[in-house]
């Protein structure tokens, strides 16, 4: 993954999904939180330094807190000092989709579980390599999972 294809993607279409969920805003309601419905129904942003991950290193995946889907790898993860979890790519393509996002004055890069439509964070071309990206992510739209048998 790198810049240009986030940048075709959020302009030409996000790759298929491996599945999809979707369900009412009732339903996501009971299920979640009340936080984590604003930040991943609502498109909501955690206060900087205040999110559950944001300074976590536990070895894991990193899943969709509404639909479980894998998005990101602890191994892809580093410390970006903006105040949010930070990783380098998502586990697989098709994991997350990408959308111009015009709001509050700035062109950015949402990113969205690509199987339910949660919002996530933001992505930015100013991370590490090997993807010179960083996805910014709200810890409130994550669920640490120990390893791939516990998914």
């Amino acid at each position: 993954m790198n810049w240009k294809k986030v940048i075709e993607f959020a302009e030409a279409g996000n790759p298929e999904p491996p599945r999809r969920v979707e369900k009412t805003e009732e339903e996501w309601r009971e299920k979640l939180t009340e936080h984590q419905f604003r930040i991943t129904r609502k498109h909501g942003t955690e206060q900087p330094f205040s999110g559950e991950y944001c300074e976590a290193h536990e070895p894991g995946l990193y899943a969709c807190v509404c639909c479980g889907t894998h998005l990101f790898d602890s191994t892809g993860k580093f410390e970006s000092r903006s105040g949010w979890p930070s990783f380098t790519e998502p586990v697989n393509e098709n994991a997350v989709q990408y959308k111009a996002d015009r709001s509050h004055g700035m062109h950015r890069i949402e990113i969205l579980c690509n199987v339910c439509d949660a919002h996530l964070g933001h992505v930015f071309p100013d991370g590490p390599e090997p993807t010179g990206l960083r996805y910014c992510v709200n810890s409130a739209s994550l669920e640490l999972v120990k390893s791939a048998e516990e998914a």
